[in-house]
Order: structure tokens, then C-alpha cells, then sequence
């Protein structure tokens, strides 16, 4: 009789699971209860997650900086200037920026403006915000190599690793213009007035300007009144618009000449005055 051993349970292994049998016979199909864990879904991308949580906030930019100018059209009174104008809507740029967006409709001559003239402030405002808003899109975000990967991949190439950015280059600058020619007569001394008052923010039109000089000195720049109450104390008026000496100096603008017969300068000293006095030339109807 063999001696009786001591028969030990085997262990079975964590990763074991029990099997079950079926069918009949003492036939059994194993089956393993214990499965391949599965990997989680795989997260959205850097790219993709950046994009999406960007993409918003632009939209909402953009719209309120669509909604924040909007283009008015104005309408022209007498005694309007376009430095005035834009002042007065306190336009970005001043009146250069409004001259140039309605540039068709005031013409060559930006002080050249006349009652009733419709100018749209604001229009071109409007188009450079939304291009601005859309340049600001971000593009989709990639994914980059590290500092430390690119000085890696250099050293193993051989070149040096280079630094992150593009050179920026300054944009070509527009050809100077060239200077206006003005005709020696009563419309081309008007027209270099008016752009002279359109440097210096001085109101005035041309029908205003050549209105009172037709009635002051027929259009004669060398016209002197030696008769009336200003000739009795020593002080005629002189040139186009009949200006006396100790008007001209104090009203005379910078750039002309120091001569109240010569016609730019006698008309632009004498708009300068009426401006200050009746808020522009075109509001002067008689004797001033």
C-alpha cells in the first residue's frame, strides 16, 4: 500500500477565471471569463482643441467691431470744413482719413467742399476693421517640435539649431506726389488759398471765396480803397478781399507772403479772419 501522500490544491492564478463546461459527455468548452483590457478613446488633438476654443471669441470680436462703426452720410452746411467734420465725429485719422474715403465725391481739392455735398463718414473705417478682425484670425495650432528636439535633430545633422520666427520686412513706401500747379489767375490764387486753408484747418469754400472777392475788388489784387473810414485813419483796405494792414498781420498764415497785395496771401489772412469772426468766408455776405 503506497504510503499516502498529501495532495495540495493548486492555486489558481489571478488572471485565472473558473471554466464552464457544457454539452454532454464530459466534452467542455473553456471559456475564459477574463478579457483584454480595451485602451480609452483617444483625445482631440491640440490643434483641433485650441481651434475650437479660438474660434468663438474671434466670431465675437468680429462682430463687435462690425457693430462698433458704422458708416453715416453727412450732409455738407455752410461753414463746414472736413477738419471740422471729422472733429465733430471725432473720425479716426482726421480730416486726411475723411477726404480720402470720399475722395471721388469731394474731388482734387479737399477744401473744395459746398454745401449739400453728402460725405460718408466712417464706410472705409468699417471694411479695414473687419479685414483687421479677419488678418487676426488664429490659425490652427501645431503641434511643434521642442527646443530641445530641434537642437537634438541639429546636432545629429550637423547644422545649427534656428531660431523660431519670421524676419518681418517694412512695407514699400508710396511714391511722393507731385506738387500741384496753379494757374496766375483769380481761380488757380483761389484753389492754392484753399489748399493752404485745407492744411491748416481753415474753413472756407470756393464760392465763398470768389463770392466776396467779385464784390470786394472785381477780382484785382492790386485794389485799394483810399475813401472810407478805415482810409481816414491811415489804414486802406488792400488786395482781393480788401483786408487793412493790422488785420493782414494778425491773421496772416504762415507759409505766404508778408504782403497784403499779394492775392494767396491776402486771401487766405482774410479767411483765416473770417473764420474767426463768422465762422468761415461762406457765411460773409457783405461788408465784414
Amino acid at each position: 500500500m503506497p504510503a499516502k501522500g498529501k495532495h495540495r490544491r493548486p492555486k489558481s492564478s489571478p488572471l485565472t477565471r473558473s471554466f464552464v463546461a457544457a454539452g454532454t459527455g464530459g466534452a467542455a468548452l473553456a471559456l475564459p471569463m477574463l478579457g483584454a483590457t480595451s485602451a480609452g478613446a483617444a483625445q482631440p488633438t491640440t490643434a483641433v482643441a485650441a481651434e475650437k476654443a479660438v474660434a468663438p471669441t474671434v466670431a465675437v470680436a468680429t462682430k463687435v467691431a462690425a457693430e462698433k462703426i458704422r458708416p453715416v452720410t453727412y450732409s455738407v452746411v455752410p461753414g463746414d470744413s472736413l477738419y471740422k467734420i471729422a472733429g465733430k465725429h471725432s473720425l479716426s485719422g482726421g480730416w486726411k482719413q475723411l477726404y480720402k474715403d470720399n475722395r471721388e465725391a469731394v474731388g482734387d481739392n479737399p477744401s473744395l467742399i459746398h454745401p449739400g455735398l453728402k460725405l460718408t463718414v466712417g464706410a472705409k473705417a468699417k471694411a479695414k476693421a473687419k479685414a483687421e478682425a479677419k488678418a487676426e484670425t488664429p490659425a490652427p495650432v501645431e503641434e511643434r517640435p521642442s527646443s530641445s528636439d530641434r537642437a537634438d535633430r541639429s546636432e545629429r545633422s550637423g547644422a545649427p539649431a534656428a531660431e523660431s520666427g519670421a524676419a518681418t520686412q517694412s512695407a514699400p513706401e508710396s511714391a511722393p506726389q507731385a506738387a500741384p500747379v496753379y494757374t496766375n489767375d483769380l481761380d488757380g490764387w483761389i484753389r492754392e488759398s484753399l489748399d493752404i486753408m485745407g492744411r491748416e484747418g481753415i474753413p472756407g469754400t470756393y464760392e465763398g471765396i470768389h463770392r466776396n472777392v467779385m464784390r470786394e475788388s472785381s477780382g484785382n489784387p492790386q485794389a485799394m480803397n483810399n475813401w472810407d473810414s478805415n482810409a481816414a485813419a491811415g489804414t486802406p483796405s488792400k488786395g482781393l478781399l480788401q483786408v487793412i494792414d493790422p488785420t493782414f498781420a494778425a491773421y496772416h498764415v504762415p507759409g505766404t507772403a508778408m504782403d497784403p497785395f499779394d492775392p494767396v496771401a491776402n486771401i487766405t489772412a482774410a479767411c483765416n479772419y473770417a473764420a474767426d469772426k463768422y465762422g468761415s468766408i461762406d457765411n460773409v455776405n457783405g461788408p465784414y
